[in-house]
């Protein structure tokens, strides 16, 4: 409301949910708000967040941008950070949970949902594709639909020979690298083989990165760990 020559004057409100309706400066669409995420999942089940903790009993975590131990050696996500996925890859990665314990083994995550401005974050510092997703795109992370994973044996606790470590940004992350024990490569197959079982898609160059091929369905999010945490202890969600 503003007062004019005596005249008042109701100027229009916005709410978030229509500032979230305006394109960023890549030309992208990106959800900022908590209202407009839940007109984004109205009656689209498959496309809420869900933590695979809760969604996924025995699941491990290894959540690197929450620490230092990550390719940046910055904390980049609160920690302890609740590991997010949209349903429908959580539901798919059930699936391989279960298929992986009849083997004594068991899903390990790196890294799953990424805030947007993370993603912008990370390409300031290191902007090469080969390494970081581009903001002028966004990533599957953004999306929800991205996971970083490995496979340990549940006896132990130990994770199986990749070969290398995640991010690690040379050819020997490969999956067409085959210049690598019998073992690296046997276990490499088993992820892809049972991922791509259960719907996901691999990344070529990043063993432990794998999407659903529909990613572009799914709307980028700039949700903190924190809203989503608070949205679905609120709505009792999953």
């Amino acid at each position: 409301m503003k007062l004019f020559w005596g005249v008042i004057f109701f100027l229009p409100a916005y709410s978030a949910a229509a500032q979230d309706s305006i394109l960023n400066k890549y030309g992208l669409h990106v959800i900022k708000s908590v209202e407009s995420y839940r007109e984004s999942v109205l009656n689209k089940p498959g496309f809420e967040m869900t933590g695979l903790k809760n969604k996924i009993p025995g699941i491990k975590f290894d959540m690197r941008y929450a620490a230092g131990n990550n390719f940046l050696h910055k904390k980049l996500y609160p920690s302890p950070a609740t590991a997010f996925i949209r349903m429908d890859a959580a539901t798919a990665l059930s699936e391989v949970q279960n298929e992986l314990k009849q083997k004594g083994l068991c899903l390990k995550i790196f890294d799953a949902y990424r805030p947007y401005s993370v993603t912008e974050k990370i390409w300031r510092l290191v902007k090469d594709e080969r390494y970081a997703a581009s903001p002028e795109k966004g990533s599957n992370h953004n999306r929800g639909v991205a996971v970083d994973l490995t496979i340990i044996e549940i006896k132990t606790n130990t994770a199986l020979n990749m070969g290398t470590d995640f991010d690690c940004f040379n050819d020997s992350a490969h999956h067409d690298f085959t210049a690598l024990p019998d073992t690296v490569l046997k276990n490499r197959l088993l992820l892809r083989t049972i991922m791509k079982k259960h719907g996901f898609i691999a990344m070529e160059t990043e063993w432990w990165h794998y999407s659903l091929p529909d990613a572009k369905e799914y709307e980028l999010l700039d949700l903190s760990f924190k809203q989503l945490d608070k949205y679905q202890s609120k709505n009792r969600l999953h």
